[in-house]
């Protein structure tokens, strides 16, 4: 039975995208001038040679290992921030401010600061995604540990566990589908941050695609990057779903 309904949402899906590029189709051939809306054949001959020539794997790979070590510095320092925030009070009221603040700054906001701080290069991309991904990975981490009913450390504690444990065996599995749901969030906004800053300052990357088929209306190869961000964001947030299912458990909290 779980095969055929996982069939059924895969027929779903394709069902989905189908959809998707008949409309596109239309829309391109019958309502809005090719040159300004490329149709799909065109978009996919395009993003075929670009993948033949190795150009669009180039990009792809730059973009990809920005965003993947920053994205991981900054959950490796938001995890341990949000355990604290959660369980002990000082550390909350202490950190809490500047986690109410900084977040309602965009990281693109930021992209200015960041060069003049750090230059051009590598370091100013990944700073502008540790920043996109640490505040998100703090409060869904913090929420997660708040919301660990007490009765159950209270249970543990009763039947001889010492803090190691309760924190191994009642918290951390309460507290990981927080976290990956966090991390699942902070993801998105990693990619979104990643493209403004190649968009203003980088050689390579996919946001310095977009910005280069821009320049030059390029606009099939504009099609070709936009439907790389949002073929590598499905796959990335998939992975994350199925994480928070595998290991979340009866505490999955999945949409």
């Amino acid at each position: 039975m779980t095969t055929l309904k996982q069939l059924g949402v895969y027929g779903i899906y394709g069902l989905s995208f189908f959809t998707l590029f008949f409309f596109w189709h239309i829309m391109a051939t019958y309502v809005t001038p090719s040159v300004l809306f490329s149709p799909p054949l065109a978009v996919f001959v395009k993003a075929f040679e670009l993948a033949l020539s190795g150009i669009l794997f180039d990009h792809v790979a730059i973009s990809m290992q920005r965003i993947v070590i920053g994205f991981l510095l900054g959950s490796a320092l938001g995890f341990p921030i949000g355990l604290m925030m959660g369980n002990f009070q000082f550390v909350k009221h202490f950190f809490e401010p500047y986690t109410e603040f900084f977040r309602f700054i965009p990281a693109i906001a930021l992209i200015t600061i960041a060069v003049i701080w750090f230059g051009i290069g590598e370091t100013s991309k990944v700073f502008l995604i540790i920043y996109a991904t640490i505040f998100i990975v703090i409060l869904n981490t913090m929420a997660g540990v708040m919301s660990i009913p007490v009765n159950k450390i209270r249970a543990a504690q009763c039947l001889g566990a010492n803090r190691m444990q309760v924190f191994l065996h009642v918290s951390l599995p309460a507290t990981l589908p927080y976290i990956l749901t966090g991390m699942r969030l902070a993801m998105a906004n990693s990619f979104a941050t990643i493209v403004s800053a190649e968009m203003l300052g980088a050689n390579a990357g996919v946001g310095t695609m977009l910005w280069t088929a821009r320049l030059f209306m390029l606009i099939d190869e504009l099609f070709v990057g936009l439907l790389t961000l949002g073929l590598l964001g499905f796959a990335t947030d998939r992975v994350f779903r199925y994480l928070i299912i595998r290991f979340g458990g009866k505490y999955s909290v999945v949409a």
